[in-house]
């Protein structure tokens, strides 16, 4: 008997634990879809808030996705002035051999030439080219060891936590040393390595710092070295893109992977790395990352991101959360000292707004804090108090205590808003000031009289 109440009890509760589960999956929609690469994540572009993730902190080989870091360096470098778009680069023996190796991703670079730095980029954003890169390399860093340490130096600032720069293509140290054996840093068989989640945080970062960056990476086909003998027809390896025209001659069937506002970012592949792609794409003002590392094919990399990016535009969507001038329920307003009137209305500065899964728009509360440093003794605001002055904060978490997680800790702020002051609040006169004490004064005096004779009876 004993035993049987026992068992009945255990039922109930796995039955009260599998309910919860059901109840809880909709917060987890993204455990549903299942992508075949090593490691994958979904990113919201605006804010970082992590969407998706298998394996995302699992460092691997990146391959050329490091090309990233690279134009990261040198659009930074074009802004703060060190480098110009027209400034011209002259090719060295080493680079112009490299640059001839078919092996390898490049376009020709003719020795004792001279090229724009705005189309070795090009060839790099594009083509994915190892020579021009390489020459890139010297133009921000004077060499390529100095490039390096300032890849490293840069990933460390950005916060991408899981890395490790040896070049600045992305090729295996090995392939490398064929032709530029002065430019090798670390091991003759290292790679550089991040895990997805430090991709995704350089593809947030380059996203945010340097916007035009995807001017280039949505070129489908350009011409290197036009009006040359090196004249180059480039294909951008990003499959994804729409637009291709040569595409259709070699590889007929490229337009299944085609993707709408597709426009960036980078593709890689070695040995090492397997087939991997950082892709975004924006539609109905709505812009998402993807990282894919490890695929076994250069196709299956673009089936995998569309999948991940179908995902993405069907399942979430960027709600209004919290509204613009919104007052919170019970603490719509702020007592005053000092003031004309004795309190003043509060409420939301600006609308919160957040990247959800479509079923979970209201699995949201509320968490108010008030600026403590702002509040007298007795919890008062002090007269004067402008109109729109900061008095506190408004965050949003979700009802269900499944924390959102982001690549960064702006991204954090952007569950957070202001509130402030609805209204101006002049500061009393003297005159004010003093009856109101004399007749708070002898409100208390009476107060005392009327509880003191209370007690008698």
């Amino acid at each position: 008997m004993k035993k049987s109440l026992i068992q009945k009890g255990l039922l109930c509760f796995l039955t009260f634990v599998l309910m919860l589960g059901i109840i809880q999956k909709p917060a987890a929609a993204a455990a549903s879809i299942d992508i075949n690469a090593n490691a994958v994540i979904l990113v919201d572009a605006e804010t970082g808030k992590i969407l998706y993730e298998k394996n995302a902190e699992t460092v691997l080989g990146i391959a050329s996705m490091t090309k990233m870091m690279t134009e990261y360096l040198l659009l930074e470098a074009v802004k703060e002035g060190k480098v110009k778009w027209d400034q011209t680069f002259t090719i060295s023996p080493e680079l112009s051999q490299m640059s001839h190796d078919d092996s390898l991703s490049n376009v020709y670079l003719r020795v004792g030439s001279s090229y724009k730095v705005e189309d070795l980029y090009s060839a790099m954003a594009i083509e994915s080219a190892n020579a021009a890169t390489l020459a890139i390399a010297e133009i921000v860093g004077g060499t390529e060891q100095n490039f390096v340490q300032l890849m490293n130096e840069k990933a460390e600032e950005l916060g991408l936590g899981d890395f490790k720069f040896v070049n600045s293509t992305g090729l295996n140290n090995r392939d490398l040393a064929k032709h530029y054996p002065e430019g090798i840093v670390g091991g003759p068989e290292e790679e550089n390595v991040m895990s997805a989640r430090a991709v995704a945080k350089l593809a947030y970062r380059i996203l945010k710092d340097f916007p035009e960056v995807l001017e280039t990476s949505s070129i489908p086909e350009k011409t290197f070295a036009e009006g040359t003998e090196d004249r180059f027809v480039m294909d951008n390896w990003n499959w994804m893109l729409e637009g291709f025209r040569s595409m259709a001659d070699e590889y007929p069937n490229y337009q299944q992977f085609t993707y709408e506002g597709l426009d960036g970012l980078k593709t890689g592949s070695t040995n090492f790395a397997g087939y991997c792609f950082t892709g975004t794409a924006m539609k109905d003002g709505q812009r998402y990352i993807t990282v894919v590392m490890g695929t076994k094919s250069q196709t299956e990399r673009f089936v995998e991101t569309k999948k991940l990016l179908d995902f993405a535009f069907s399942s979430f969507k960027k709600e209004e959360i919290v509204p613009k001038n919104y007052q919170v329920k019970g603490n719509k307003t702020l007592p005053v000292a000092k003031g004309k009137e004795d309190s003043v209305k509060i409420y939301t500065k600006e609308a919160l707004t957040s990247v959800v899964s479509v079923d979970q728009k209201d699995n949201f509360e509320t968490v108010l804090k008030l600026d403590e440093k702002k509040l007298n003794k007795d919890g008062e605001l002090t007269a004067p108090i402008k109109k729109g002055d900061k008095v506190g904060t408004l965050t949003i978490k979700a009802k269900d205590g499944e924390e959102a997680i982001f690549l960064s800790e702006d991204g954090q702020k952007s569950q957070t808003v202001d509130l402030v002051a609805a209204e101006d609040v002049e500061k009393a006169n003297w005159f004010v000031l003093m009856m109101r004490g004399i007749g708070g004064f002898f409100g208390d005096l009476f107060g005392g009289v009327a509880s003191a004779v209370k007690g008698w009876f």
